[in-house]
């Protein structure tokens, strides 16, 4: 269960990070994806640039793996979707699941815009 936090829904990542409210930590996790286009990977998908994404190449579910090396508490997940730009290609459905390793993942619910991950279980 996820709990409310004072951070706006809609909220600029980049504008929170130079703020010090959030701190980005996705550059110490090992990210893998389920299948991409050539030129549509983790590179796009992490560049911090709106025009460039991943885009998936295969049958569902297509899944974003983000993989710390230690045990590490995340307390807040962005993810940015455009349905004017992506249409039919924007998720109708994000899962989020945590845990110790691949086989015990346990989902978590929240927001699709905003999802509050603090009260995750460790």
């Amino acid at each position: 269960m996820t709990t409310p936090n004072k951070t706006p829904p809609g909220a600029d990542p980049k504008q929170l990070e130079r703020t010090g409210t959030v701190r980005e930590i996705g550059s110490q996790a090992v990210w893998s994806l389920s299948s991409c286009k050539p030129g549509f990977g983790v590179d796009q998908l992490r560049d911090d640039n709106l025009e460039t994404y991943w885009q998936s190449d295969g049958s569902q579910p297509h899944l974003v793996n983000i993989q710390f090396r230690r045990k590490t508490t995340v307390k807040t997940l962005c993810i940015y979707a455009d349905y004017k730009s992506d249409e039919s290609y924007t998720p109708s459905k994000i899962s989020v699941r945590v845990g110790n390793n691949f086989h015990n993942l346990q989902e978590i619910r929240g927001n699709i815009y905003y999802l509050d991950l603090s009260s995750a279980k460790e």
